[in-house]
């Protein structure tokens, strides 16, 4: 069976963007291949390593959050990136060969240093994200990644440093491949993309009561100044979350709105309410887990010992390859 590798950030919790752009896809893809899925807590490091007061707790929220949407440890191996410490090592050995044009020249890369302009971001290590990720991947020898197209650029450059590394010391690491995914890109409160930077996100945690307060924030049909005025669906962010939480009923919400027959507050109330019943078996799974105060901790070291086996075995193959 092929092996699927992909992480998350631990920035925070898990909202509605993350659930339908990445996690839905990987519940999909743990009945069909060897899932490796990793919190990658040393990547959050790279921006925030002034202050990692909030690391751990946040690492251990994501984790929590995606056994909640779905994600069945049984099913995958999820796992700490700090804890596979030998991914360190082939970190060092990748970046001895990738030239730091090669990583100068990645659009993400600078991309990233104008989004981050407050911070101050120009070090080795934002500088040689890529490299790390790309020492993920392979170390557990990962064969298909699941990214975004904003990501194709990372992938294509871990190809390119894994080409260099057989080149150099024979032909060892396969090229991953990447899975595209058909990211639905959902709207925040405020109509650009859902992000915890933005705050704009309705989180998968949040209660019923919080998901009826940000729904009501958001911006409706600009056109439809009074209540019996005709409304425009098709421009209308409201409409947008109701075409995947309305599914079944999308022709009568878009022809009430038509017809005036429901006002705006009326529209965004029903789609709070189908949006915190969707979550209403997360919002439990998530409280028993909050409870098992050990079960987050188990899951993970059960995993370190999987994940390091097979690193293990990597870097004794690394090791004699490169004749250390």
């Amino acid at each position: 069976m092929r092996r699927v590798l992909t992480g998350f950030r631990p920035t925070g919790k898990l909202h509605l963007g993350h659930y339908h752009g990445n996690v839905q896809n990987l519940i999909r893809l743990m009945d069909q291949y060897e899932c490796f899925f990793f919190i990658a807590d040393w990547h959050a490091i790279s921006t925030e390593y002034s202050d990692t007061s909030a690391l751990r707790e946040n690492t251990r929220e994501v984790a929590i959050d995606l056994i909640s949407a779905g994600l069945d440890p049984e099913k995958c191996v999820l796992y700490r990136q700090s804890d596979i410490t030998p991914v360190a090592e082939l970190f060092l050995y990748l970046a001895m060969v990738a030239p730091v044009s090669w990583l100068e020249r990645c659009p993400t890369y600078k991309e990233q240093v104008v989004q981050l302009a407050s911070k101050e971001v120009s070090t080795l290590g934002f500088l040689g994200y890529p490299v790390l990720q790309c020492a993920d991947i392979i170390i557990v020898h990962g064969e298909i990644v699941p990214v975004g197209e904003d990501q194709l650029p990372h992938l294509e450059l871990c190809r390119e440093i894994v080409r260099r590394f057989n080149f150099l010391y024979g032909d060892y690491f396969k090229e991953p491949e990447a899975l595209l995914s058909e990211v639905k890109r959902l709207p925040g409160t405020d109509g650009r993309k859902m992000s915890k930077s933005y705050g704009n996100a309705i989180y998968l945690s949040d209660d019923p009561d919080t998901i009826r307060k940000k729904v009501r924030q958001m911006i409706t049909d600009p056109q439809r100044i009074y209540r019996t005025d005709p409304g425009h669906p098709e421009i209308c962010l409201v409409f947008d979350l109701h075409e995947i939480y309305s599914s079944e009923e999308i022709a009568k919400v878009e022809e009430d709105c038509r017809q005036a027959r429901i006002g705006c507050t009326q529209c965004k109330d029903l789609l709070a309410r189908r949006i915190a019943d969707s979550l209403a078996s997360f919002r439990q799974k998530r409280k028993d887990l909050l409870e098992d105060e050990g079960r987050i901790e188990g899951i993970f070291a059960q995993s370190r010992e999987k994940v390091l086996k097979i690193a293990d075995k990597t870097m004794a193959d690394v090791r004699n390859l490169l004749k250390l």
